[in-house]
């Protein structure tokens, strides 16, 4: 597709915090204490780890899923300013979330307009249990963001994110602004990124003297 691309990570980024992860530890508490530090860590792939503790989470229980989202979510500071900025500059906004695609729009709604795309983890709910699934799935990953990366092809490109689901497509990236635990990657790798903590940090990498090719 080309262009400019903005891809941005959802929980812990767009909004201040994990969601997805307050979800996991709230409906499947057992199977998250257990294995989130193993994901943390490095040793437990994305793909077999969140699989195995949301295929424990009834279906029943989405409705209930769903309204803890609704109360919990608070946007990251400058947000709003940072959409309408991007859709003025000629930046496409696509965000891209290792958690629930469902959720991600839940909250996204007043913005989608400036959005130009939202991809993430799907869910079948047709079973006793919630089984996850994603058109993106690869690399050890329920959502491959280096896969969407891939798809849209970007001549330029700004990622944002917090946290491991940010990883693999912050080190192909070639603008990066990171922080928390994807800024301790990064820096353990001895990579490059910028450090953000709200979206009005952002705003100046959005004019044209600051576009990153």
């Amino acid at each position: 597709m080309s262009g400019r691309w903005i891809f941005c990570d959802f929980d812990g980024t767009i909004v201040e915090d994990e969601i997805f992860v307050a979800l996991l530890r709230r409906f499947a508490p057992a199977e998250s204490e257990r294995l989130l530090p193993e994901i943390y860590a490095l040793r437990l792939s994305l793909r077999d780890g969140l699989r195995r503790i949301l295929e424990t989470i009834p279906s029943d229980a989405w409705p209930q899923m769903e309204d803890f989202v609704r109360s919990s979510a608070r946007l990251r500071h400058g947000f709003a300013e940072f959409a309408q900025k991007a859709q003025a500059t000629g930046w496409s906004l696509a965000v891209v979330t290792g958690g629930f695609q469902a959720m991600a729009e839940l909250v996204l709604e007043p913005f989608r307009s400036a959005i130009a795309a939202v991809h993430g983890l799907e869910v079948d709910r047709s079973g006793a249990f919630l089984r996850p699934f994603s058109p993106w799935e690869g690399d050890g990953e329920l959502v491959s963001k280096p896969a969407v990366y891939a798809h849209y092809a970007p001549d330029a490109a700004i990622c944002i994110g917090d946290s491991v689901t940010d990883l693999a497509l912050a080190r192909q990236c070639p603008r990066v602004f990171a922080r928390d635990r994807l800024a301790e990657y990064l820096q353990r790798e001895d990579r490059a990124w910028e450090r953000f903590d709200t979206f009005f940090d952002i705003l100046p990498a959005l004019e044209p003297t600051h576009a990153a090719s």
